[in-house]
């Protein structure tokens, strides 16, 4: 079934598709070809326009050719092809748009009066032509002039089909029933169609007014402004309003820009960039853009709500990127703009940010958010904005004067300035790793030079307002020596110990960066001198030396060019030896550096940052962040990024952190916590430990690792485990205040105590151990070297001898139930006599906890009564007196290596508590070490019959 309205509709269609065809031959080609083409830019720009109306009057007349042909197809097989096959009905959409592009490129040709321009140049043609126009027109005039002519004969045959193709489609849709399937597709297009016919009325009002505002400017200021992309919205000269403190004498707002007058300056600013902020009163509101901030105040409030509404719909229209349809305001989005944006901006204004450009996230006229900051001389920043500042993480590229060389900041902001946690690369190839403040280096931080350089160096330490102060570890490695101790004002100042590479070692005060004072001096061979001395370690002035014999020389010292050590003074040789360990063993810098102040920049960031209640925005900034170490950051500004883990994304964030803590606090539960806590990077507690780290191996690795500070190093890993704790406690304490509950009593002393060597300093040991354990072998190198002779010499014995020789009660040797050959018997004596005790002593040596070590040790002895008990068929608890030879015997077997170093560090890092039971067994083992020692004194007395070469 075909109805009325489809035949109106193929008679419309052939008229227009022909009205379009004359247009073309009559209108549009003629114009194309009046001449040359201009010399002028203005003239090339109206050609250009004029050939986009071309285009877009061929994509017009196009698809109304396609419509018509759906329009025959339909009215020629009515049965079999349906009404929604027609391209007004299911192409409405496209159709809409081809008709939208032509009135664009219309309008544009408009407002900078292209028709006019373009008919001056051939004017005798157009006036031949004008009685040929007339036909396509209605009421005009063939008198006047011809522009206006060419605009109605462009315009006014689209405007009289779009209204027919409203009426006719209504009246199909009054016709069709309700519930045909092609029903919808005609309201729909009847309801395109009839916004089309506002846009189109709202389109040529805007050229129309925009095409007058031309003729009320300067020469000048029409050069500046005049642009076919620019439509005029609204005029100050219309509806007044006054703008402070710019004091513009007259304001143009465009549906892209607005624009400020004075005199023949404009003040053009970017709608995308622009921001409305409703005033109190009802005669104001503020404009913000990225460079000023001024108010417009209309005479009344009538003029304030046509300046607001018309700014804001400009500026929503303008983030669209493309017009409202069907008329300015009716647009699908909300009808506020959003405060938040990501465009581009360069600044102008004096400043900071002159001829910077800013690429990113803005709020309110303020960079915010993520965004990238170029300045022209190769200056980047990329990283995160608050209020037009840096603020939170960002990476800075500073270029040098060489070529290709740049200082790479990756690092926390706070308002424009470094602050927080940070790592520089700068172009000297130095690296710095810690805290900033107010764009300094200010707090705990590393700074290192270039490996390969001739003056190698590195700082581990306190600083404060960029130089180092207070507490820091400084590495000469042109001098082979290591500073450890105060300074101030980036010069070593005040107690300090000094380390050097060929062993020696001394400590004193130092002023300015050089010793005064008297001092100690430690050397290689264990002399101890106690004076003053120079830099190079020549000894100058009043001192007294102590000889590792005990001899001692008192007296006043100095040396010459050549002369080698010159002295005057007294030789004591009548003096009591004294013990080989007060010298040997003497510690620097126990007492002169207190350990609970000595790493305080890195304890009071991770305090802070419960302190504030662990907020996840700032966990980087105060506990640090990972980064990739490669350089080749810092070779190209198209790779601004940082690999590091963001709180927000990371899986171990603070909240999840947190909640997992409530879920393991107890016993069982928390050791094992505490155990993934601390491996993790990620985690509080295991960056913490990391720092602690890092700081420990600054001071005793390598050059560092000297036995004088063994002292030193012990008490800082217990310090360390004590703070661990306290931090652990503070993330519980934070963790319940989240869920509205309140932490225990605070611990007691005992209770701390406990916790902190009984279940973390077990855990963390593991990550001292190597530094420290080198600290002890170093310490304890004389005793472990008298104990493994005595032990090579033990090793000759047979067994049977050596219980004889350690003088073992024969009854508790297991040997009573052998019935083999004495071949057989000297093997099978030999390997299995006490093998299993043997075998548990030697498992010390497989764990880094004390209390581990103890536990093998206590199981040492077990094995030992286990294996007499055997032997004499019932149960034996061995007094010590016949304890100890066993022991012994099983000691020699075992073969440990540095059992004195094993023994002074289970001693020194054992639960302070536990001074019964398992302490009583160390001291027994440590009797046994002593014994052994002394062995070599004895074999040198024994016998002829006690060959310990006989093997039987």
């Amino acid at each position: 079934m075909c109805y009325p309205e489809e035949g109106a509709l193929l008679r419309l269609e052939e008229v227009f598709s022909a009205t379009l065809a004359r247009i073309n031959s009559l209108v549009l080609q003629p114009l194309l070809s009046a001449g040359p083409e201009p010399p002028d830019a203005r003239g090339r720009e109206c050609l250009q326009l004029l050939q986009q109306l071309h285009r877009s009057s061929q994509q017009l007349w196009e698809v109304t050719e396609e419509s018509l042909h759906s329009l025959q197809e339909r009215l020629r097989h009515p049965d079999s092809v349906g009404l929604e096959t027609l391209l007004l009905l299911r192409g409405a959409d496209h159709v809409l748009q081809v008709h939208m592009e032509y009135i664009e490129s219309y309008t544009s040709c408009m407002v900078v009066q292209a028709f006019r321009k373009a008919a001056k140049r051939r004017s005798e043609y157009w006036r031949g032509q004008r009685k040929v126009l007339r036909q396509l027109l209605l009421d005009v005039s063939s008198e006047g002039a011809t522009g206006p002519v060419l605009v109605q004969a462009l315009h006014q045959p689209l405007a009289r089909h779009v209204q027919q193709y409203v009426l006719l489609l209504l009246s199909l849709g009054d016709t069709i029933e309700e519930h045909h399937p092609a029903r919808e597709l005609v309201v729909h297009a009847a309801t395109l169609f009839g916004n089309l016919q506002s846009f189109m009325r709202q389109a040529l009002d805007q050229a129309v007014a925009t095409q007058a505002l031309w003729a009320t400017l300067s020469s000048r200021l029409r050069d500046v402004l005049c642009s076919p992309a620019h439509r005029l919205l609204q005029d100050s000269q219309d509806v007044a309003v006054m703008v402070s403190p710019l004091r513009a004498e007259r304001v143009l707002l465009f549906d892209d820009a607005l624009v400020l007058l004075q005199g023949h300056h404009a003040h053009t600013f970017d709608l995308k960039l622009v921001w409305v902020d409703p005033g109190q009163d009802g005669c104001t509101f503020q404009v913000l853009t990225p460079e000023e901030e001024f108010s417009f105040c209309a005479k009344d409030p009538q003029g304030q709500v046509v300046w607001q509404w018309k700014v804001t719909q400009a500026v929503r229209q303008a983030l669209r990127g493309k017009k409202d349809f069907p008329v300015l305001g009716a647009g699908p989005e909300p009808p506020e703009p959003p405060a938040c944006r990501c465009l581009a901006y360069t600044f102008h204004v004096e400043g900071r940010l002159c001829q910077a450009t800013y690429e990113g996230e803005w709020c309110q006229g303020r960079p915010h958010g993520k965004g990238t900051l170029k300045w022209p001389d190769g200056q980047n920043h990329v990283g995160d904005f608050c209020q037009g500042l840096e603020h939170g993480f960002g990476i800075r590229l500073v270029p040098q004067a060489t070529e290709d060389k740049f200082d790479c900041y990756k690092c926390h902001w706070r308002e424009g300035s470094m602050c927080g946690y940070g790592i520089c690369e700068y172009s000297t190839n130095e690296v710095y790793k810690g805290y900033f403040q107010a764009g300094l280096r200010h707090g705990f931080g590393v700074l290192e030079g270039a490996p390969h350089t001739p003056l190698p160096y590195k700082y581990t330490g306190h600083w404060e307002r960029g130089q180092r102060s207070g507490y820091g570890i400084g590495e000469d490695g042109d001098r082979g020596e290591r500073y450890i101790g105060m300074w101030q004002a980036d010069q070593r100042h005040g107690l300090g110990v000094v380390v050097t590479q060929a062993g020696v070692c001394y400590q004193g005060f130092f002023q300015a960066d050089k010793m005064v004072g008297p001092g100690v001096l430690l050397s290689e061979d264990d002399s101890l001198y106690e004076g003053t001395f120079t830099r190079d370690l020549s000894l100058v002035g009043k001192g007294k030396v102590t000889f590792p014999n005990g001899f001692t020389l008192e007296g006043s010292f100095s040396s010459g060019a050549g002369s080698g050590l010159q002295t005057q003074g007294v030789l004591d040789t009548a003096a009591l030896p004294p013990d080989p360990s007060s010298t040997r063993k003497r510690q620097l810098g126990l007492g002169a550096f207190p350990v609970g102040s000595r790493w305080q920049g890195v304890y009071g960031p991770f305090r802070d940052f419960v302190r504030a209640g662990c907020p996840g925005d700032l966990q980087e900034a105060l506990l640090g962040f990972h980064t990739q170490s490669s350089r080749m950051l810092r070779k190209s500004q198209e790779y601004l990024c940082c690999e590091r883990a963001h709180p927000e994304d990371s899986r171990d964030s603070i909240e999840d952190i947190l909640e997992e803590l409530l879920r393991h606090r107890k016993p069982e539960a928390l050791q094992q916590y505490l155990r993934k806590a601390l491996s993790n990077s990620l985690h509080p507690l295991g960056k913490l430990l990391r720092t602690l780290l890092l700081t420990f191996q600054a001071t005793y690795a390598g050059i560092g690792a000297n036995k004088h500070l063994q002292g030193l190093a012990q008490e800082e890993v217990k310090q360390h485990a004590q703070e661990l704790w306290a931090a652990y406690r503070g993330l519980l304490q934070i963790a319940l205040q989240r869920k509205g509950q309140a932490l225990e009593e605070e611990e007691e002393a005992e209770t701390r105590d406990l916790q902190v060597h009984g279940l973390v300093l077990p855990l963390m040991l593991s990550s001292f151990y190597p530094e420290l354990f080198t600290l002890y072998l170093l310490l304890h190198e004389r005793e472990d070297s008298l104990y493994s002779q005595g032990i090579t010499n033990l090793s000759f014995f047979p067994d049977t001898k050596l219980l004889e020789f350690l003088d073992v009660q024969k009854h508790l040797w297991p040997l009573k139930d052998l019935t083999l050959t004495t071949n057989q018997r000297y093997s099978l004596v030999r390997d299995k006599c006490f093998l299993s005790a043997t075998e548990c002593l030697q498992k010390i040596i497989t764990t880094v906890d004390p209390r581990e070590k103890l536990e093998a040790l206590e199981r040492t002895y077990g094995e030992i009564e286990a294996t007499v008990s055997r032997v004499l068929g019932r149960e034996h608890k061995l007094p010590m007196d016949d304890l100890l030879p066993l022991l012994i015997y099983v000691v020699s077997r075992a073969r440990i290596q540095h059992l004195g170093a094993e023994i002074h560090l289970i001693r020194d890092m054992m639960d302070p508590m536990n001074t019964g039971g398992l302490y009583d067994l160390l001291t027994a083992l440590e009797s046994c070490y002593e014994h052994i020692q002394k062995e070599d004194m004895r074999l040198h007395h024994l016998p002829s019959r006690w060959d310990s070469r006989d093997p039987w």
